[in-house]
């Protein structure tokens, strides 16, 4: 299952001097790691008769979980113009993420078994991120068939999806919730009501107005979640909702879930610190789907973060050439870059609510983890050496042209940060490291 697969063995290392974040029981400790045939041997003292071929010096440095990212588009196969496998992932692990799901909105869709194998072929021999396709929910996304969902998810797909691509026929949604339902196959979708966003480029208030934005409104996103509900309700079906982006959502997730419904939500990183008003004069950079709302929303999602009606934070990680986003922001496509902002604007966040940095961690590892429902994001005896180990001190500023991701799109460039990866594991194998 690990895109990791092809790493033999890994010689045995320690981690000396380090503080271990463990999201799982909320608690920090100072403790050594010792890591043997990529899995975690010791947690605490080293064993007596450990021997590690290699040492690294954590002193000052907290070591967390590899982070688990819900969306990150790596563009292959179909846009390698926009960025390749081959950078994303390293991106990936520039940025601590060990393993994540990437969209099927590629070209062609992920809608067939042998694109799938392919994607984690090419993935396992690169040997960096672990990779978890997400299945096409109907074929090439077009919402008018549905596709195999038994031999995708036999390839290797770990629940189905219409990226950003509606199904209008709500009889072809039905069918394709019952199908999943009967297999317990997990249905990630995006609520967007496709008539009443159609056109629509920021978010339906005074700043579109004033800029003379076509606009999408929170009914857009409302609606879509009413009808989304209903039929997880009546077909049983496991349903994700992607990128939520207003309060009237949350609210609807929080009178579902009280209503026994297990449906489960995330959010993108940019809605928890942008607001429409970041559009500024036109900047192309902030043009994101679903569109940034007003800062009441904004404030509403991370509220909602931090009290766990939303489970998770992820990258929505879209890189896009430069023609595509120096455009007029209406004729701009949209999306930003993020596997490697993902940890330092979560540890913003948290730092910004007061909350403790275990959580900040857990809502970008155990917990996208329960919702792919894979054995990632924690740090156990016996579990894979996937960390992610960072300095929280360490100052930076955001520069698009340092990032490694082919994407330099970004909202956030000039930002100082606070918080970033040094080193990189992935089954015990050192991935990335910054101080070598």
């Amino acid at each position: 299952m690990s895109s990791a697969a092809s790493h033999v063995h890994p010689q045995p290392l320690a981690i000396r001097g380090g503080t271990v974040i463990d999201p799982v029981a909320g608690r920090e400790f100072a403790a050594d790691i010792a890591i043997e045939n990529g899995t975690i041997r010791a947690i605490g003292a080293l064993p007596p008769q450990f021997a590690a071929a290699r040492t690294i010096d954590a002193r000052g440095l907290l070591v967390a979980p590899g982070l688990v990212d819900l969306a990150a588009r790596l563009r292959e196969p179909g846009y390698e113009y926009k960025a390749t496998l081959e950078s994303e992932l390293a991106a990936a692990v520039a940025g601590g993420v060990t393993s994540l799901a990437c969209p099927p909105d590629t070209d062609p869709a992920l809608d067939e078994p042998g694109l799938v194998e392919m994607l984690k072929y090419r993935a396992r021999t690169l040997a960096l991120s672990r990779v978890f396709p997400i299945g096409a929910l109907t074929v090439a996304l077009a919402g008018e068939r549905i596709t195999e969902m038994a031999e995708l998810t036999e390839a290797g797909c770990v629940a189905f999806s219409q990226a950003d691509h509606p199904v209008t026929d709500t009889r072809v949604l039905l069918r394709t919730m019952q199908y999943a339902a009967s297999y317990d196959y997990a249905v990630w979708l995006r609520p967007q009501e496709p008539h009443l966003a159609r056109g629509g480029v920021a978010h339906s208030g005074e700043v579109a107005t004033r800029l003379g934005l076509p606009g999408i409104p929170v009914c857009a996103e409302t609606i879509a979640i009413d009808m989304l509900l209903a039929l997880a309700r009546v077909t049983g079906a496991r349903l994700h909702l992607c990128r939520l982006s207003s309060a009237a959502g949350i609210e609807q997730v929080r009178a579902a879930r009280a209503s026994g419904l297990p449906v489960t939500c995330d959010v993108a990183i940019h809605h928890v610190h942008l607001c429409d008003v970041d559009i500024g004069y036109f900047d192309s950079h902030s043009h994101l789907v679903p569109p940034l709302r007003s800062g009441r929303d904004r404030d509403a999602l991370r509220s909602a973060l931090a009290d766990g009606t939303i489970d998770a934070v992820c990258s929505d990680h879209t890189p896009v050439d430069e023609d595509a986003k120096q455009r007029p922001f209406g004729e701009s496509e949209a999306g930003a870059t993020g596997l490697e902002l993902l940890l330092p604007l979560t540890l913003k966040w948290a730092a910004g609510m007061n909350l403790p940095r275990w959580q900040a961690i857990s809502r970008i590892t155990c917990d996208p983890a329960r919702v792919l429902g894979l054995p990632v994001g924690r740090i156990e005896l016996g579990a894979a050496a996937d960390l992610c180990i960072f300095d929280p001190l360490e100052d930076w500023v955001i520069r698009p042209q340092t990032l490694a991701s082919q994407g330099k799109n970004t909202p956030f460039s000039g930002l100082p940060m606070l918080g970033r990866t040094q080193y990189t594991l992935v089954g015990g194998d050192l991935v990335f490291s910054r101080r070598d």
